[in-house]
């Protein structure tokens, strides 16, 4: 007998079944991370999008003012928090776990970011950006997972 989590109780599942079960579990982890992360730069990217043809944002390749900077920070943070709910919601077990592997992708991501553009001119703004993004990376996904995983409480 093995214990099944979703049911609060056990069941008999046969070797066959457990391994069916295990891959599914799998298969659903992957998404719910892919989707969480999809969805998070999908929004990000229509955000910037849209800033840039309203003149908010200059055009790429252009340096970026601090003051706005620091508005782009807030709203992927927020995003960013937004993407891992959508995560651990999805998640098949663990959700905050789940938030927080999205989050790890994410920092590297930020980090990777960084490293490429750290001393590539002023178009690519301070350094306090790519560090604050990096810095970020994991609480904000924690938040998303946590705020999931009270709900389910």
């Amino acid at each position: 007998m093995t214990e099944n989590p979703r049911a609060g109780g056990l069941s008999v599942l046969s070797p066959v079944s457990s391994r069916a079960s295990s891959q599914r579990q799998l298969g659903r982890s992957i998404l719910a991370v892919l989707a969480g992360m999809a969805a998070g730069i999908a929004i990000t990217l229509i955000t910037d999008l849209l800033l840039r043809k309203a003149g908010v944002l200059p055009p790429l390749g252009e340096r970026v003012p601090d003051r706005v900077l620091a508005w782009v920070t807030a709203y992927r943070v927020i995003y960013g928090v937004a993407a891992s709910y959508l995560t651990a919601y999805l998640a098949p077990y663990r959700p905050i776990a789940h938030a927080m592997v999205g989050g790890a992708f994410g920092f590297l991501a930020s980090l990777a970011g960084a490293i490429a553009t750290w001393n590539a001119g002023p178009a690519y703004g301070p350094h306090w950006y790519p560090v604050a993004l990096i810095i970020l990376a994991l609480p904000q996904s924690w938040l998303g997972g946590w705020l999931r995983a009270r709900q389910e409480g």
